[in-house]
């Protein structure tokens, strides 16, 4: 069925800022289903073996705005204020397309089942550049040219309303799953299995069973308050690695309700590249995204969009899956804690990020503001001021200012450098029996562990010292103290 013969639509282009796209999409779609349904004899909204079989597969329903008559009106005005004429059913069912006024293609701003949502005219005909929107309708297609008029119109909707854009992931960030057949001997004789399947009509349960997907799903502390207070300042994406089907039920999980990401659910199937994660397929501009994730190489073209988050392992199996040989929390009884765990933590810094940007007294035009440069910002003031030697650390054949642990200082504002000095504040070693350690121990300056740095990553704020030791610190101070003791007595 040709758009154009059926229901001949205006330019995406000449939409105005306020109009909602999937919203307008959806009325075009209604519009079409009861023309078709008209031509072959059925009330319009009857439905199809066509529409049944696009029930299937279309995941996500989009009348989050409005739905039937009130779309349909809004259509026909725009028809209208544009010119283009509303023919009366009776063509409609003839498929007479005299009164229909077509704009002429290219560029095409878009395309529907293969067909320009401007022109009828079929992708297939010529090569057309643009990215596919599945997630927000099977079938959507949009051109280059639309896209950047989409995000140019929904920054300055977000903007207006005081939002910034964020993107969610879910796997080892909101959330931990493992399938049936990895649970651990200890979580299977502690009933994990069994805990799962009850009390299902508990709103504040926070582990469930996908019975279709033979799984086991925990979610994170803290997550529900996280995307309750989140919304507030952000239009919020998920955006997965797995599979659509598995996204869809996760999202039921943390949006039961549906009222924080509506369609906009992102899996696999959407990347426009393999193993990789991009911001090309999300209707919101680079520069007011925020990406929280705990995996940093899926997002290579936007890195500095990206707040890190720290892995969530929760079952057994997703300890092995990163080499971790202790128990896991879910072996041990035990969870994150909610006030400071990492989801409160992340929230904190997403209001700090939130409010500088909009709030930070700057005569920068809100329109010119980049979230990027604020996040930098934030992330530089943890260890402002701090000056690191780092000693056996990194390769001897390896440049140290190339190593990710170097960088990541770096980022967080330290200063760092190959020789000691009086300025030098801490000093970071894998063992206390090095020159440069046995200098911080003479000096008093802190000599800690490199996980301090991935502490301050993850936590965004300077950690204490002494609860990173180096190996070997601890024992030859406790000799120290044995020595002084003999020699007292």
């Amino acid at each position: 069925m040709s758009v154009a013969a059926e229901s001949p639509s205006p330019s995406l282009s000449s939409l105005s800022d306020e109009d909602d796209f999937a919203d307008f999409l959806d009325a075009e779609l209604e519009l079409i289903s009861a023309a078709d349904s008209a031509s072959r004899g059925a009330p319009p909204g009857s439905p199809s073996d066509d529409e049944d079989e696009e029930e299937e597969d279309v995941v996500v329903d989009l009348d989050a705005v409005g739905k039937g008559s009130n779309k349909r009106r809004r259509v026909e005005e725009h028809r209208q204020d544009q010119g283009t004429a509303t023919r009366p059913e009776e063509d409609v069912i003839a498929g007479s397309v005299k009164d229909a006024q077509i704009k002429k293609c290219p560029p095409h701003p878009g395309f529907f089942g293969g067909l320009c949502i401007n022109c009828g005219k079929s992708q297939d005909e010529e090569d057309v550049p643009g990215v596919a929107f599945g997630y927000i309708h099977k079938g959507l297609r949009l051109g280059t040219s639309e896209m950047d008029r989409l995000r140019e119109s929904e920054v300055k909707n977000l903007l207006r309303e005081r939002k910034l854009v964020l993107i969610l992931d879910l796997d080892h960030t909101l959330i931990n799953s493992t399938r049936l057949h990895d649970i651990s001997a200890a979580e299977m004789d502690l009933g994990i299995q069994t805990a799962a399947s009850k009390n299902a009509d508990d709103p504040e349960r926070s582990l469930f069973t996908l019975q279709g997907m033979h799984m086991l799903t925990k979610l994170r502390p803290f997550v529900r308050k996280f995307l309750e207070e989140a919304s507030n300042m952000f239009d919020m994406y998920i955006y997965t690695m797995g599979d659509k089907a598995y996204a869809i039920e996760i999202a039921k999980l943390l949006d039961p309700g549906n009222v924080y990401f509506d369609s906009k659910v992102i899996s696999n199937s959407d990347c426009t590249q393999r193993h990789q994660k991009g911001l090309d397929v999300v209707l919101g501009d680079d520069k007011v995204a925020v990406i929280i994730d705990d995996t940093e190489h899926v997002w290579q073209k936007h890195k500095e969009n990206l707040i890190l988050m720290e892995r969530y392992h929760y079952f057994a199996a997703s300890c092995r899956q990163f080499g971790f040989s202790d128990q896991s929390l879910s072996e041990l009884m035990q969870d994150e804690r909610e006030s400071d765990g990492a989801l409160a933590t992340i929230l904190d810094v997403l209001k700090r990020i939130h409010t500088i940007f909009f709030d930070s007294g700057v005569e920068t035009a809100l329109s010119s503001r980049d979230v990027r440069q604020v996040i930098k910002r934030v992330r530089q003031e943890v260890l402002q001021g701090c000056k690191l030697v780092f000693s056996r650390v990194f390769p001897s054949d390896c440049r140290s200012q190339d190593q990710i642990m170097w960088k990541m200082a770096e980022q967080l504002g330290a200063v760092c450098c190959s020789e000691v000095d009086p300025s030098v504040t801490h000093v970071v070693a894998v063992h206390a029996g090095t020159e440069k350690a046995r200098w911080a121990a003479g000096n008093k300056k802190f000599l800690l562990h490199p996980r301090w740095i991935e502490a301050c990553n993850y936590r965004w704020h300077r950690q204490p010292e002494e609860d990173f030791p180096v190996p070997g610190l601890k024992e030859d101070k406790g000799k120290e103290k044995v020595a002084e003791d003999v020699t007292c007595h």
